[in-house]
């Protein structure tokens, strides 16, 4: 599919999850709850954005280790380019441009660095869903019986995935024990299709898998896996001090079954998480913990606004340094996309 196209059907996209956030809102009442937010909790969920921001990179930089020594330095400056692209460029550009950002400074290709953000993506559902299993199965402190159906399909959907990602955690494992079995396995092709292409999809495939090499060792697997909740816990302190200014009740524990319903709202491609990021939180802050709906479109607008917010400023300073404009971006955006074999160092 063209870029413009696959642009205008996302744009389009967007608009319809606004359009739908925004239905039957009161502008005005949610302006006042706005205002009338308490500001000292707003300040907690701003500093824990900015501190998930430190722990994602930090993790980064651990997982990397395997391809080489990358700095702290680089990892956040990476992070913050590659979220900050996610925000203002649609289909999630970020993933493809933050890989490519470090491996400009970093002696390691992108294309394993790339291997390394799947892997990312891997155990941060397996931590959100060991989040809401802790929920929905010990601390559901009487949500669901506001909503039994809906509490009862969060469960089942929530118990699958988890059972899904764990699956997918243990094929990566596979992988990375034998960084060159792919590429063996993609070099058969060649009795089937042109050689050239199966030599690259070959090569590709297998740079690919020697960024897993942060599974091929339970202990380092383990380690990578408990940064993840250090990170998440931080994610869901802020949502939660974002709840308490807006005045809505939901206990700690309950921001991990609004994460849950967040990552599914996020999945949407659209800049930012644009629509699906407001709906999301709008549905689970009014359907499980009964908040009014202005008092929830207010608290959703203002969790996306922090949530997107340092990592935007971080990421646009960052990427200014090394001459790099929106323009910029989108060019390596699509750069990633066309030539999945350019990792250069």
């Amino acid at each position: 599919m063209r870029s413009p196209i696959r642009t205008a059907i996302v744009l389009a996209v967007a608009a319809a999850l606004v359009v739908v956030f925004l239905r039957n809102v009161d502008f005005r009442h949610v302006a006042g709850e706005i205002v009338h937010a308490r500001v000292r909790w707003l300040a907690v969920s701003f500093v824990t954005a900015i501190l998930s921001l430190v722990i994602r990179s930090l993790r980064w930089q651990y997982l990397l280790e395997p391809l080489g020594r990358a700095s702290f330095g680089n990892a956040f400056r990476a992070t913050a380019v590659g979220f900050a692209a996610s925000s203002i460029l649609p289909a999630r550009a970020g993933e493809v441009i933050r890989p490519y950002f470090l491996a400009r400074h970093e002696n390691m290709t992108a294309t394993g660095a790339f291997a390394t953000i799947i892997l990312e993506r891997v155990l941060d559902v397996l931590t959100v869903l060991v989040l809401l299993a802790s929920f929905v199965f010990v601390f559901d402190h009487g949500v669901g019986a506001a909503n039994p159906t809906a509490f009862a399909a969060m469960k089942w959907a929530g118990a699958t995935a988890l059972v899904g990602s764990a699956g997918a955690l243990a094929a990566m494992f596979v992988l990375a024990g034998d960084p060159g079995r792919i590429g063996r396995w993609m070099l058969r092709l060649e009795r089937s299709v042109p050689s050239t292409l199966a030599g690259l999809i070959g090569r590709v495939a297998e740079k690919f898998s020697r960024g897993l090499g942060a599974v091929r060792r339970p202990g380092r697997l383990l380690v990578a896996l408990l940064w993840s909740f250090p990170l998440w816990l931080t994610i869901a302190a802020g949502l939660w001090a974002v709840s308490l200014a807006f005045r809505i009740d939901v206990p700690f524990t309950g921001s991990f079954l609004l994460i849950a319903l967040l990552v599914i709202g996020v999945a949407v491609p659209t800049p930012g998480a644009i629509g699906g990021f407001h709906e999301a939180y709008r549905v689970g802050a009014t359907m499980f913990f009964g908040a009014p709906d202005n008092a929830a479109v207010g608290a959703a607008i203002i969790a996306h606004l922090f949530s997107v917010g340092p990592a935007l400023v971080f990421g646009l300073f960052f990427a200014a340094q090394v001459g790099l404009n929106l323009s910029g971006m989108r060019r390596l955006a699509e750069e990633a996309d066309a030539e999945p074999e350019a990792a250069k160092p």
